[in-house]
């Protein structure tokens, strides 16, 4: 793979071009650990980042379930639009 330069972190950052012709190499380092990041005319562009570090991005579905409530019925279909459902 071509030499490739470092950004301020422990980031690998690689051109297009290199990301396209090295990207099973890159992917190898991805999933041990490595953060590559990918740049076009020398300007980040895209991160690959191994899944367990993209799985704790501290968003979870689910998160604010029981925060909300709303009154019974109200998202009910009206009569109207439930007649249409039925009858098209």
């Amino acid at each position: 793979m071509p030499k490739s330069t470092k950004a301020n972190s422990d980031d690998l950052v690689v051109n297009v071009h290199e990301a396209k012709t090295h990207f099973s190499k890159l992917l190898r380092r991805v999933q041990s650990g490595q953060v590559v990041t990918i740049a076009k005319a020398s300007k980040p562009i895209a991160r690959i980042v191994p899944l367990q570090e993209a799985a704790s991005s501290g968003r979870s579905f689910g998160a604010f379930k029981g925060w909300i409530e709303s009154a019974p019925g109200a998202f009910d279909a009206s009569d109207e639009v439930a007649d249409l459902f039925e009858t098209g």
